[in-house]
C-alpha cells in the first residue's frame, strides 16, 4: 500500500483517476482509494499537505515513450532538472540504462515512471 497526501479529494480524483487512469476502489471524505497496476493506494485528505522533495511514486512501464506521449496528451508537462540530460520529451537515461521521466501531481508530489534497461523486464 502506498499513501499520499491532497487537500482536495475531488481535484487528486480528476488526476489519479482522471489522467492517470486508475480505477478508483473507494471514496470517502477522508481518502480515495485507486488500484495502482495491483498495489492499493491511498490518496488521504489533510489539512496542510507536505510535499516531498524527492520521487514520492513511480510505475515502472514497458514502453515509457508511448507512456511519456500519453500523459504528455492528457495534459501532464514533464520535469526538467538541471545537471541531467534529458531527451526532448523530459526522459532521461540513466547510466544503468534505465529510461526515467518525472511530473507532478495536483500538491506538487513528484511521480515518474521508468522504463528498466532492457532485459530486466517492465510493469
Amino acid at each position: 500500500m502506498a499513501f499520499v497526501g491532497t487537500g482536495d479529494l475531488d481535484r487528486s480524483h480528476r488526476f489519479y483517476g482522471g489522467v492517470l487512469g486508475l480505477t478508483r476502489t473507494e471514496a470517502s471524505s477522508f481518502a480515495n482509494a485507486y488500484d495502482a497496476n495491483g498495489t492499493e493506494l491511498r490518496v488521504t485528505r489533510v489539512d496542510e499537505p507536505a510535499r516531498a522533495p524527492y520521487t514520492a511514486l513511480g510505475w515502472r512501464v514497458d514502453d515509457i515513450d508511448a507512456a511519456v506521449a500519453s500523459l504528455a496528451a492528457r495534459g501532464v508537462r514533464f520535469r526538467r532538472y538541471g545537471g541531467l540530460q534529458q531527451d526532448e520529451t523530459g526522459i532521461w537515461t540513466a547510466p544503468s540504462g534505465s529510461r526515467i521521466a518525472w511530473f507532478e501531481d495536483p500538491e506538487a508530489n513528484v511521480l515518474s515512471v521508468q522504463q528498466p534497461p532492457a532485459g530486466e523486464g517492465g510493469s
